[in-house]
């Protein structure tokens, strides 16, 4: 079991403070009184009429009201409970059981910006009729200590709300003056949390306050093992038939040419596997990256992070995306490369400038969690979260790594990294290593053991530089319970990287979120500012040729 994973979050920093809800209607749970907020003062009242006779009135219907919701709470806990009892427990998968790992403890995180101030009623009544309904997030993670053969399991139990909503005290004249500071600090500072292993792993954090960007925020955090399911038999075999499907479709036109492209094709997927499968292993055993600034030290998966974000513009990416004839991938990749190369002999030039100009081409690798399953869309996960249906789509993702290189280089010429993204990421697509790494890594876990995967994982991981992802979001508007999202920052932490990149695409915009180790990256800002200032760059040569 996780060393961090004893503590209760309500004992920590971010415990709750005792205030009332705007509403005057009661809930029947005492610790909930303990964790209401938006505390409005509503003693003070018309004194014209008759006080004595309205007063009497207002009580009674008060009463009415706090039986009415007492009766509803006691019925909708009943229906839990019976849940609760009528469920089987689930085998954790490899990659669920994975993250349970002391040294490769995940957890995800994730700051959503809120169009309006946050009306707790109404996320209560969301929450309660969707997210503490699924499997996943009203399981604990239950193991026989008793056995060392014994898989850990998933088993239902009853979720009180208020251990997962936290309402954290915060100074006021802190939050008034600098609020995107004091959520980069808190979000900081929930890295060194544990969380309560007995309860559910996964929390809503309400901060209510406004920002640059938003009039209010939620963060949630979540362990990384909700996020990894059971698949459907044929899953993984349709996503690997599905990859050399390209080369299979050639077979349909007749004649020696297209028999022999067919042939070619499936050669060079072969050869490519493979030197990337050798490659893969090599990495998780010894073949480590050269040390530069980006990388981490020993033992940074245990230390604090830092989760800062910035907004790039869609349109910018998509411009330079249709001017070099590429994916939005593609793009990001290249813009990746660059703003990593301005930081990396920024650094270097900071301590040794004899050591940038010997060193001009110097390529640094990341980590990138490819999910084979294919994803449903937003409607399909909506009546996932429906508990009651037998829904098609299950939850879960069938997770796969590859080796992703980046080149650190000067480029006189800016559109030179996206050249060079583009044939990255090529060279990566006619090649299975996502679906072998996927497959072989539940061949180990059978043969030898969650322990010895867990150990070669990390040690791919601590060998590489960075983690890398982009992840594609709703191309419309969408809402958190009745309340307008204005953006969304998720990240991860708890691997053994100093440094992690993702992407998120929502509606017009790509929030680019970077977790970086806190002591190693005190410029986590400037570093963003590299990466918007190479996109800035890349554009103008874009519509320069454009």
């Amino acid at each position: 079991m996780d060393p961090r994973s004893t503590a209760d979050p309500a004992s920590s920093s971010t415990s709750t403070h005792s205030t009332t809800t705007t509403s005057p209607t009661p809930t029947p749970s005492p610790s909930s009184l303990r964790k209401r907020v938006l505390s409005i003062d509503t003693s003070s009242r018309d004194s014209r009429g008759s006080p004595g006779r309205e007063r009497e009135s207002k009580a009674r219907q008060e009463e009415e009201e706090e039986e009415s919701v007492m009766a509803s709470a006691a019925a909708s806990e009943a229906e839990r409970e019976r849940d609760v009892e009528a469920a089987v427990p689930v085998p954790m998968s490899p990659a669920g059981r994975l993250f349970r790992e002391t040294n490769f403890n995940c957890y995800i995180v994730a700051v959503i910006g809120l169009g309006a101030r946050v009306d707790v009623a109404a996320a209560r009544a969301g929450l309660e009729a969707t997210l503490v309904r699924h499997p996943r997030f009203c399981s604990v993670q239950v193991s026989d200590e008793a056995s060392k053969r014994a898989k850990p399991r998933w088993v239902r139990t009853t979720v009180n709300l208020d251990d997962h909503l936290i309402f954290p005290e915060l100074d006021p004249t802190a939050t008034s003056a600098s609020p995107d500071q004091v959520i980069e600090d808190y979000m900081s500072t929930l890295s060194t949390q544990p969380m309560d292993h007995s309860r559910p792993l996964w929390e809503l954090h309400v901060l209510d306050f406004p920002t640059s960007e938003a009039a209010a925020t939620v963060a949630v955090r979540m362990h990384h093992s909700l996020g990894d399911g059971r698949r459907r038999p044929g899953e993984a075999a349709g996503a690997a038939a599905g990859a050399g499907a390209a080369g299979r479709a050639s077979v349909r036109t007749p004649g020696i040419v297209a028999l022999a492209a067919w042939a070619w094709s499936y050669l060079v997927l072969a050869l490519h596997t493979l030197v990337d499968v050798a490659c893969f292993v090599a990495t998780s055993l010894f073949l480590r990256d050269a040390r530069t600034p980006l990388m981490g030290t020993e033992g940074v998966e245990f230390r604090r992070k830092r989760f800062v974000h910035c907004t790039l513009s869609l349109d910018d990416v998509k411009l330079v995306k249709n001017a070099m004839k590429c994916t939005v991938n593609d793009v990001l990749v290249g813009v990746t490369s660059a703003a990593l190369s301005r930081y990396y002999f920024r650094k270097e030039n900071d301590t040794n400038s004899e050591k940038r100009t010997r060193r001009k081409h110097i390529r640094v690798r990341s980590a990138l969690l490819v999910n084979i399953r294919k994803t449903p869309g937003l409607h399909v996960l909506a009546e996932m979260m429906n508990s009651n249906k037998n829904n098609v789509a299950r939850w879960g993702n069938l997770i796969g790594y590859i080796v992703l290189p980046f080149r650190i280089a000067m480029f006189h010429d800016p559109l030179e990294y996206i050249r060079q993204g583009k044939r990255t990421v090529d060279r990566k697509k006619s090649s299975l290593e996502a679906i072998f790494t996927y497959w072989s890594g539940n061949l180990i876990v059978k043969l030898f053991g969650i322990k010895t995967a867990a150990a070669l994982c990390h040690g791919m991981l601590a060998n590489t530089t960075l983690s890398f992802s982009s992840m594609v979001g709703p191309a419309e508007k969408v809402e958190f319970y009745g309340h307008p999202i204005e953006y969304i920052a998720p990240s991860v932490y708890g691997h053994p990287h100093a440094l992690t990149v993702h992407y998120q695409s929502y509606m017009n915009i790509i929030k680019l979120v970077l977790a970086v180790d806190d002591a190693q990256f005190p410029d986590a800002h400037q570093l963003l500012d590299d990466f918007a200032e190479s996109l800035r760059l890349i554009r103008q040569a874009a519509s320069t040729k454009s």
